[in-house]
């Protein structure tokens, strides 16, 4: 008797971030035969140039930032001259010394993510890929020339998870030395004597936040009204108000038309005419989906003018088998949200249980000093009318620990359905905001209302005693 056994099903990824990864894992865990295609590394630019550098040279600065915010807690620092005077020691930073580990962690957590790929018996080539039609993907794994070795991997479904570049200006061409983008900051060794950042959104915001906080000087050009457009003003407000007390000049309103060296540094020019002098300069103006050239159009993959692929809550393209996740897609450009696309991509391709990704309910933050967190509807949108809320704001001033901590800069701001008191968004400016938006994350998921969180224990005392403050102040009579 002849037996017919069920071939596995094959997945190919085609980039190796946090969408390929997650992906590769959810195949493997579902008993797929999965093959992943990676060029730099596992955990692809968010790990090794992005998202884990940047946020732990923020984790150095918090920690350089702290020494003389101790002394407002009455922490003296000082140690003794040969005659025995006390004297008060000076807080250097050794940037060397700090990308050495920022990047040395980088690679340790690719080497991990890595490992976790093997043990789950995931294929790993090192590589570039490109589709070659709707159902393989072709492999060099030499430098792409002459004399390059090709794989070819045959494949039910596909998933491109190729992330995202520095986008450059032909007037603001990064030489990797005194004008940067955020991936080569890394090479520094010294610090910068004064840092003028290009771009006032999220990456501009947090390593301006970070350089100021490490001791450098320096200058934030924004072409727009306010730093973080987009986010909520009021948070915007507080860490323009910090920005301005720790040194560092804003000057709003203002495009960079040029940036070029000089012999000593960079000078850049304004489109008003004005010119600023410094000793480097990084270029934070966005970013650009690496979809070129890796055989989207020719399989018939719909792509946005901006080059981003298209497609729908569940990581699908136009072409039914293939799929996408992370900063290539045309969603927030979020890790967590990379993450969540690579499993659902994977979960929907294998007939598992899925839901639908719901941007409404995705969190984000900010990695500046203090932090920004956020959730579900913002505030503009209230006031537009695109959502029926009540907005109640709760400054981390009246808190004890945020007191005893000595924080001033700060607020927890629930938003609520008007009637029903459904929690349908909120915004956390705290140290740490990243921690504490998970207790508003779960109840704009699960639809809980402000009662329902302010009868949850907060400890006292704690910051997020001011989120069931809020949510306590909120309270429908009924």
């Amino acid at each position: 008797m002849a037996f017919e056994f069920e071939r596995k099903q094959r997945i190919a990824v085609i980039g190796g971030g946090p969408g390929g990864y997650e992906a590769a894992l959810a195949g493997a865990q579902l008993g797929a035969d999965v093959t992943i295609v990676e060029r730099t590394g596992i955990g692809g630019s968010a790990v090794i140039t992005d998202v884990v550098p940047s946020k732990t040279l923020i984790a150095t600065a918090e920690a350089a930032r702290n020494i003389p915010d101790a002394v407002g807690l009455g922490v003296q620092f000082y140690t003794r001259t040969d005659a025995g005077k006390p004297t008060r020691p000076e807080v250097a930073v050794n940037l060397a010394a700090v990308n050495k580990r920022v990047l040395g962690l980088a690679r340790q957590q690719s080497e991990d993510m890595r490992a976790e790929l093997v043990r789950a018996g995931v294929k790993i080539i090192d590589g570039v890929g490109r589709l070659d039609g709707e159902n393989a993907v072709v492999v060099s794994t030499a430098g792409g020339g002459h004399g390059t070795d090709f794989d070819r991997i045959e494949a039910d479904t596909i998933v491109i998870s190729t992330g995202a570049s520095p986008r450059e200006l032909p007037s603001a061409k990064p030489d990797g030395e005194r004008i940067l983008t955020w991936t080569q900051l890394y090479t520094l060794q010294d610090l910068p004597e004064h840092l003028i950042v290009v771009g006032s959104g999220v990456t501009g915001a947090e390593f301006a936040s970070a350089y100021m906080n490490l001791g450098a000087k320096v200058t934030l050009v924004s072409s727009r009204d306010q730093v973080l457009p987009g986010e909520d003003s009021d948070a915007a407000a507080i860490l323009e108000k910090v920005f301005t007390r720790g040194g560092m000049t804003l000057l709003s309103k203002s495009r960079a038309a040029s940036v070029e060296r000089t012999d000593d540094g960079v000078r850049v020019r304004l489109s008003d005419g004005r010119e600023i002098e410094g000793s480097h300069c990084l270029m934070a103006v966005g970013s650009v989906p690496n979809t070129q050239g890796i055989g989207l159009e020719e399989a018939g993959v719909q792509l946005t003018e901006s080059g981003h692929i298209r497609v729908n809550r569940v990581a699908r393209t136009s072409v039914p088998n293939i799929y996408a996740a992370g900063d290539c897609s045309d969603v927030l450009p979020l890790a967590s949200v990379a993450f969540m696309q690579g499993r659902t991509a994977v979960f929907h391709a294998m007939g598992d249980a899925v839901n639908p990704i719901e941007l409404r309910n995705v969190t984000s933050n900010i990695f500046t000093q203090p932090e920004i967190a956020t959730v579900g509807w913002n505030q503009k949108q209230i006031e537009d009318g695109l959502a029926q809320g009540e907005i109640y704001k709760l400054p981390l001033s009246v808190n004890a620990r945020a007191k005893m901590q000595n924080i001033k800069d700060g607020f927890v701001k629930i938003f609520a359905r008007t009637g029903s008191g459904t929690v349908i968004g909120g915004v956390i400016v705290a140290p740490r905001a990243s921690e504490l938006i998970f207790p508003l994350a779960l109840a704009v998921e699960h639809r809980l209302t402000v009662d329902q969180v302010a009868r949850a224990y907060a400890v006292f005392p704690s910051l997020s005693g001011s989120i069931t403050d809020a949510a306590r102040a909120m309270h429908i009579v009924g």
